[in-house]
């Protein structure tokens, strides 16, 4: 019993242990927010046991969703509060083991009223390679994911791929997660993505 314990206790401290600061969650979180909002965003992140939490309770309209631990790769996000209840109930979902069904519950909720959904909203997504030595993020690229929920190419005029690099194109159209990508290139923009977090 006493070899079952020590066990669990040791897994426990190392899966804490896989959980960064607050402060860096924080710092590297609003890399996904627009500069001039940054410093007054809400930031949703993890506590030492994995548990998403409000690390930071923010003045402006913008959530940031810190890097998840469990997850390969750095990734972070940025969306108006009024996206919230869409982005939490996928993360529900998952959390329940529903993963591959998100997007017909949310349809089904997105039409019946029950789950509100904006009639245009953005999500901002930054990537990038975490240094494990340092914890600066480098490499950081943006892409935007702007929902348009049910339009279509006839609606908007918006193709169903880029008509050239960097161009906006349309995902999951005349569906309640209709929404336009656009994807810079990941020349653009790189060194000053950069500089920002190293301030």
């Amino acid at each position: 019993m006493k070899k079952l314990f020590a066990l669990v206790f040791a897994t426990t401290l190392a899966h804490a242990a896989d959980i960064p600061s607050a402060e860096w969650q924080i710092k590297t979180a609003v890399l996904a927010a627009p500069p001039a909002e940054r410093d007054a965003v809400t930031v949703l992140g993890y506590d030492p046991s994995g548990v998403l939490v409000t690390l930071r309770k923010g003045t402006n309209n913008f959530i940031c969703l810190a890097d998840d631990p469990k997850q390969k790769g750095f990734s972070v996000a940025c969306y108006p509060k009024d996206l919230d209840p869409f982005m939490a109930r996928g993360r529900e979902l998952t959390a329940q083991g529903k993963a591959a069904e998100i997007f017909k519950i949310r349809e089904e909720e997105v039409k019946s009223k029950k789950l509100p959904m904006p009639d245009k909203s953005i999500l901002n997504v930054t990537t990038g390679t975490v240094n494990e030595s340092t914890g600066e993020v480098t490499d950081l690229y943006t892409r935007f994911v702007i929902y348009i929920p049910f339009a279509t190419p006839e609606s908007t005029g918006i193709p169903l791929t880029p008509i050239t690099d960097g161009a906006p194109w349309m995902m999951n159209p005349g569906t309640h997660r209709a929404h336009i990508m656009i994807n810079p290139s990941k020349s653009a923009g790189t060194k000053a993505a950069s500089d920002d977090m190293k301030k």
